[in-house]
């Protein structure tokens, strides 16, 4: 199974013909169908289902679509990391995370080293935890930026001298707005929407899930999320109150909706982690070694004793 041979594949997924995807490699369309074939003939499994006129992936071409992809993602990753050996520091930093507002104090780093070292390039990945360990775990990423709680034994961490505080994300016409802070009193009966992450690892410990105590088997939640955006549209829309992070919604003057911190207050931590096997380019070292000496002049995070 060629490298080749995968991108020809990718690109008849992509287009959904024969004729599109073999104008946008410049080969052949015979010589586009025989590589098809004969991938599909090693495989064992057809990947397309044969249109008069297009073409469409079946169960086991939607399997294969996504495992090529893997492997293309890998190879150019790879490939540029060799092709930046042996010249000035440059290459490529694949970093993945949550949302959050500490992406502020990567940028500064990511700023420097652009002055000293323009050759570098980076690329972000959104997800939640399970998202971004699982592309470390197959080597897509170098870093992931995870919020707590997580599961981090399968990994090295820098801790982020940042702390997250959590609140309710609501209507400015909501009766809760009045407030200046929510309490789990408050969220009893409401329709709630709540993070994924943090609410999926039940494991003693976890603080989100300790402060609502006793209520929170019987909490209404209405709706999960794993990024805050497409969240905050079900708020706007009146679904729910969205417990999340400070920060990440716009609840500026003209926005219809506002943040209220939870009371008592709850904060998180943020830790930025690799694999414990992880060999680093040059220039995800000198990220490294560049990130460890920025966070090591941060004071700590104000209200750090109640982060989780």
């Amino acid at each position: 199974m060629e490298i080749r041979v995968l991108r020809y594949f990718l690109a008849v997924a992509r287009e959904g013909s024969i004729t599109n995807a073999s104008n946008s490699l410049h080969i052949t369309q015979p010589t586009l169908s025989r590589q098809l074939k004969d991938l599909e003939d090693e495989l064992g499994h057809k990947l397309f289902r044969r249109g008069s006129h297009n073409m469409s992936l079946t169960n086991e071409g939607f399997i294969f679509r996504k495992r090529a992809e893997e492997i293309i993602d890998l190879a150019d990753k790879t490939e540029n990391e060799f092709r930046a050996m042996g010249k000035n520091i440059a290459g490529d930093i694949y970093i993945g995370g949550g949302e959050t507002d500490a992406i502020k104090l990567l940028a500064d780093v990511i700023r420097g080293l652009r002055n000293d070292y323009p050759d570098i390039r980076y690329h972000l990945f959104s997800g939640n935890a399970a998202d971004v360990m699982e592309r470390l775990d197959k080597g897509f990423l170098d870093f992931g930026i995870i919020i707590q709680p997580a599961n981090l034994t399968k990994y090295d961490c820098l801790h982020i001298p940042a702390a997250e505080t959590w609140g309710v994300v609501m209507r400015k016409d909501a009766p809760l707005a009045s407030k200046s802070c929510v309490t789990k009193e408050d969220l009893a009966k409401l329709p709630l929407i709540l993070s994924r992450q943090a609410i999926e690892d039940k494991k003693e410990g976890n603080e989100f899930i300790k402060w609502f105590g006793g209520e929170y088997e019987s909490l209404n939640i209405v709706t999960t999320f794993n990024l805050i955006f497409n969240a905050a549209i079900l708020v706007e829309k009146g679904i729910g109150y969205a417990v999340s992070i400070d920060k990440l919604v716009n609840t500026s003057e003209d926005s219809p909706l506002c943040f209220r911190p939870l009371e008592p207050g709850l904060c998180t931590g943020l830790d930025i982690i690799w694999r414990k096997d992880q060999l680093f380019s040059p220039a995800a070292e000198l990220f490294m070694e560049r990130l460890t000496d920025s966070f090591k002049q941060k004071a700590p995070a104000k209200g750090a004793d109640n982060t989780f």
